[in-house]
């Protein structure tokens, strides 16, 4: 097996009324030996709305933290999920609002990436779904600009778009990017809940697929157990395979009963390691 499999950061932290995702200020440093425990080989980082200045990626100590943890542990940081853009895109403020949005929205990008670089950590991925969706031509055109000017001065790092566009919709939208390091991050659990069929998704995107988020949604419903929604993952893996796909699977699965996270990804590693093993991957 070459896939790194990894684990969205949090999922390993009893949530405690916090929703499904969020940075576990409490615990991140712990989850990267629970990880290990594992048997998994990162921790996708995130970057979220609350108290985002407290996340360690903000300052220069934090950011010698994350090294010694993960010299530690051996469990990398591949990838940073930038949660906080799905709260507060600018495209979607008021007129008078707009330009101090975002301007807010590139210097928090622009200072995430110079850690990254710091941290020589590869993808950062921007999710445009649900709050931060793309609804019209206007908005796609001033997001385009806006990450043009941001991702030429950050060539070393990939930038992973997660949309909820059609297949056919999506890669013309990155291709008119025009930008190399402008790819998908894949999720199988949104792709579900929208009715997507997820083979036609992978063979559509092929290379252009940086990264993939595994989880499991009921067809216009919540995010369940692996294998107990609407998520094709035999489908999405024929196509995996049909592509030589290469990179990291994310856990990002639905979670269970407080203090139980780990039995919980336990699960959910077994689950994805028998359909690599099963297609070859």
């Amino acid at each position: 097996m070459n896939h790194n499999i990894g684990i969205m950061q949090g999922r390993l932290t009893p949530p405690k009324g916090r929703g499904i995702q969020f940075f576990p200020f409490d615990n991140w440093q712990a989850e990267f030996y629970m990880a290990q425990k594992i048997g998994l080989s990162e921790i996708e980082f995130i970057f979220d709305y609350d108290n985002c200045k407290d996340n360690p990626l903000w300052t220069s100590d934090g950011q010698e933290e994350i090294k010694e943890v993960v010299k530690k542990t051996g469990v990398k940081v591949n990838a940073v999920c930038f949660d906080y853009f799905m709260r507060r895109p600018f495209f979607k403020e008021s007129d008078r609002q707009y330009e101090k949005v975002r301007k807010e929205n590139s210097e928090l990008l622009s200072k995430v990436l110079e850690a990254m670089e710091q941290l020589n950590i590869g993808l950062i991925e921007i999710p445009l779904v649900d709050n931060s969706s793309l609804k019209s031509d206007e908005e796609k055109e001033a997001f385009s600009k806006w990450l043009k000017e941001i991702a030429c001065h950050h060539t070393s790092i990939k930038f992973g778009l997660e949309t909820d566009l059609n297949p056919t919709d999506f890669l013309q939208f990155i291709k008119s990017l025009g930008l190399p390091q402008v790819g998908a991050n894949y999720d199988s659990g949104n792709s579900s809940g929208i009715g997507y069929d997820p083979y036609e998704e992978v063979t559509t995107l092929k290379d252009y697929i940086f990264n993939i988020h595994i989880k499991d949604r009921i067809y216009r419903g919540t995010t369940v157990q692996l294998g107990e929604g609407s998520a094709d993952f035999e489908k999405l893996f024929l196509g995996l395979k049909e592509i030589g796909y290469h990179h990291n699977f994310i856990l990002q699965a639905a979670r269970g009963k407080d203090g139980e996270e780990e039995q919980n990804i336990y699960k959910q590693k077994k689950f994805l390691t028998h359909l690599i093993d099963k297609y070859g991957l």
